[in-house]
């Protein structure tokens, strides 16, 4: 699952994200995160993945909040999950 080219830290951060999904799927909060699991399952993607492509867009989301020195976009965080398996774009 890991490329073996990964950096440490790049490793940390990638479980932290994972984590910090699990832990939204968990709780059900937000509700957005268990109905992107569930739609990217009903379309053929195993749960691993679901969950690598949720962490992605939260690295995303907490990339834009910590460039713009802004709090966190939650609206805009639940709208990139239901936009999902399309990844939010990288430039701004």
């Amino acid at each position: 699952m890991r490329a073996p080219e990964e950096e440490p830290d790049e490793n940390f951060a990638r479980e932290r994200l994972v984590e910090a999904v699990e832990n939204q799927l968990a709780a059900d909060q937000p509700p957005a995160a268990q109905a992107t699991q569930n739609k990217l399952t009903l379309v053929g993607y195993a749960r691993e993945e679901s969950v690598e492509l949720m962490a992605q867009v939260l690295a995303y989301s907490v990339g834009l909040m910590l460039d713009r020195d802004e709090p966190f976009d939650m609206p805009a965080y639940e709208q990139a999950l239901r936009n999902l398996p399309e990844l939010p774009e990288t430039t701004d």
